[in-house]
């Protein structure tokens, strides 16, 4: 498969790397709200599109504290793969799932950029594997840390993703009734400026009724 073939469910795996309270406290890259809501945003496109997902966590007892919570509302059915290794491709248990999926396009987030995501989306890239950075949905330890990670990665020949992009080049045209209306969902939930105007043009424009989680009584 090639860089300038388009994301699809088929031909993708999605990946999530160390998104656990230690990680995340060190993160200072990114607004840490708007990580949350960008992984979030990430699990949810892999979920509507029931793209193989992986889970794997580092040191959870003795450090970094267990997988976000919500990421795991998300996947309740998932096996999280536990390591030690910083790097996830020195697991043999990792790089197991990761074949076993059968997909040739990894897209990873991680915490933290420049160590959990730059490790093995190097050694991916060296076993022939295509790796889509998810750059919104990473973190480092400072912007100088995700900057030089990002570049360092990028000129070894990964493409960095945002996680809006991603769903959206799983939907691809909005003739795809079957996950429309998650997509639509998880867009005015997490979509920010771009979800508030689906929200506005649906109630504004085409008289919908204004979105609710809970209905009112």
């Amino acid at each position: 498969m090639s860089k300038l073939d388009l994301l699809n469910p088929t031909n993708s795996t999605v990946i999530f790397i160390d998104f656990q309270p230690q990680m995340t406290f060190g993160v200072a890259s990114i607004d840490r709200q708007t990580l949350m809501n960008n992984v979030i945003l990430l699990a949810k496109a892999a979920r509507i599109f029931r793209v193989p997902t992986i889970l794997t966590t580092v040191e959870t007892k003795s450090f970094s504290g267990n997988m976000w919570p919500q990421l795991l509302d998300i996947f309740p059915d998932n096996d999280i793969i536990e390591r030690s290794s910083m790097n996830s491709w020195d697991d043999p248990k990792f790089v197991e799932a990761v074949q076993a999926a059968g997909r040739n396009k990894l897209i990873m987030a991680a915490l933290w950029t420049e160590v959990c995501l730059a490790y093995p989306t190097l050694d991916a890239m060296k076993a022939g594997y295509e790796v889509y950075a998810v750059e919104d949905a990473s973190g480092g330890t400072s912007v100088v840390a995700h900057n030089a990670a990002m570049r360092r990665i990028e000129q070894a020949g990964a493409v960095p993703m945002t996680a809006l992009q991603v769903m959206l080049e799983y939907q691809r045209t909005w003739a795809r009734k079957e996950t429309y209306d998650d997509v639509i969902a998880a867009v005015k939930e997490h979509g920010g400026a771009y979800g508030q105007g689906v929200e506005y043009a649906y109630t504004m424009v085409h008289g919908a009724p204004a979105s609710r989680t809970v209905s009112s009584k």
